[in-house]
């Protein structure tokens, strides 16, 4: 869509040529770069076929309008289409009982299906307690749809997804590591392939916010993991416009995006061990926020409680196809290994080199298409390398007690933002540090 807007801009006349399934991904795409009367023309070729037969039947059934489409005079509403009625209204807008709110905001599509806290002016003032910017201070534009991510704004959706003002800083930091170029976003958040923003939480507010990193970490339960990930999907939907099927065209969809929050259990780190952040270039007292996008998740057991057995359980259930990984180590495995020597270097160093599958089980072998490859292996048992590199592996001691490890796959980077704490930090994080959940005991 952007080529045939860049193109029409040069007074050339094009039209793009859609998949029916995405044809409002395509005006989506065409209103956000200012040019929504762009011709669209749908085909019914299925996505990134590799059938030549059904390509070209598809083709050649919408050629007809294709020609027309790029012959045929602008009428007066693609030469200048009428705004569309922007709603300016502020302050209280909407009045009823909480089971109102709740529909009022659902057939807006404001939420994300679950039910919401209402952004009440007052809700609203004391989320921004979290910081000392002011509110119309404006983050970034949250990509596709380029809206503006205020304060405020993340403020309301922070409410809205039921979290403390103390959570006011990560958000911040979340907005800032989205809009980090390295990180992506503006492919990974909308793609085909259902790739879920995952946030490890380092540094001192680990424990100040309570955010677990110890049994159950990536379950439900706890208010701070439970309610960042969501406000932060909250921002990317309402302000970033990444809607279900508009923009963002998951194929299956991801449960995580609701939320995949946890807190790295630095003090199970073993001696040596450096931290994500650290491992990121940060100083160990730092507070900071880190952002990768796996698309999917797989939990495996060891053959064995040495290093040997943890090791070969890692190298014979890694997968094909996506080449960077967060390695989710329990601190009694992270203790094992490091006993026997091993340095977080060292594990992704082996896991380069031994974790292999011949080349027949990789998609590049076969030529799917969005792969590359060097060439074609010379036989089709070569071992093939699971790993892009002993760089696209980082590791997270995190867990409780139990056997099972995990591994995030994805193909973007980590990036990883400092987190700014407001004045007066000590006083908010005391008003609610005592929010915990209590619960009975046998």
């Amino acid at each position: 869509m952007y080529d045939a807007i860049f193109t029409e801009q040069l007074d050339r006349p094009a039209v793009a040529l859609v998949n029916e399934g995405f044809r409002f991904d395509a005006r989506s795409a065409a209103s956000g770069r200012g040019m929504p009367g762009v011709r669209v023309v749908s085909e019914t070729v299925p996505c990134e076929c590799t059938v030549p037969e059904r390509i070209e039947t598809g083709v050649r059934a919408a050629m007809d309008e294709v020609v027309l489409a790029l012959t045929r005079p602008l009428t007066p509403e693609e030469r200048t289409p009428a705004p569309k009625d922007q709603d300016g209204a502020h302050g209280v807008v909407f009045k009823g009982e909480l089971a109102e709110v709740q529909q009022f905001f659902y057939r807006r599509g404001w939420t994300d299906g679950l039910p919401i806290n209402p952004p009440t002016e007052e809700a609203v003032r004391e989320m921004m307690a979290g910081t000392d910017l002011p509110a119309d201070h404006v983050v970034g534009k949250v990509v596709p749809r380029l809206g503006k991510a205020t304060v405020e704004k993340i403020a309301v959706n922070a409410v809205m997804a039921g979290a403390l003002p103390t959570y006011m800083p990560l958000l911040i930091a979340g907005v800032e590591a989205l809009l980090d170029p390295k990180a992506q976003f503006g492919t990974w958040e909308v793609s085909t392939g259902s790739w879920s923003p995952f946030w490890v939480v380092n540094g001192p507010i680990r424990e100040q916010l309570r955010i677990n990193s110890g049994s159950g970490a990536l379950s439900p339960g706890d208010i701070a993991n439970a309610t960042i990930g969501r406000a932060m999907g909250l921002i990317v939907k309402n302000l970033g416009g990444a809607r279900k099927a508009m923009e963002d065209m998951g194929v299956l969809g991801n449960p995580s995006k609701y939320t995949m929050v946890i807190g790295e259990n630095e003090e199970a780190n073993p001696a040596g061990w450096e931290p994500l952040h650290v491992r990121q270039g940060f100083q160990p007292e730092q507070s900071c926020l880190t952002v990768s996008f796996p698309n999917s998740y797989l939990q495996i057991w060891p053959y064995g409680s040495d290093d040997k057995g943890i090791m070969r359980a890692l190298s014979s259930n890694m997968v094909p196809r996506w080449r960077q990984l967060t390695l989710l180590l329990p601190p009694g495995h992270a203790q094992a290994l490091a006993d026997a020597g091993w340095t977080k270097g060292d594990i992704a160093s082996y896991l380069y080199e031994y974790a292999r599958v011949p080349a027949y089980r990789t998609p590049e072998f076969w030529g799917v298409p969005g792969t590359l490859r060097a060439r074609p292996p010379l036989n089709a048992e070569d071992p093939v390398a699971l790993l892009r590199s002993p760089e696209a592996l980082r590791i997270v001691v995190v867990g409780g007690p139990g056997v099972f490890m995990g591994l995030a796959y994805g193909a973007s980077p980590w990036v990883t933002k400092e987190v700014c704490l407001p004045s007066r930090w000590e006083d908010l994080v005391g008003k609610y540090r005592n929010l915990v959940p209590n619960y009975v005991t046998y």
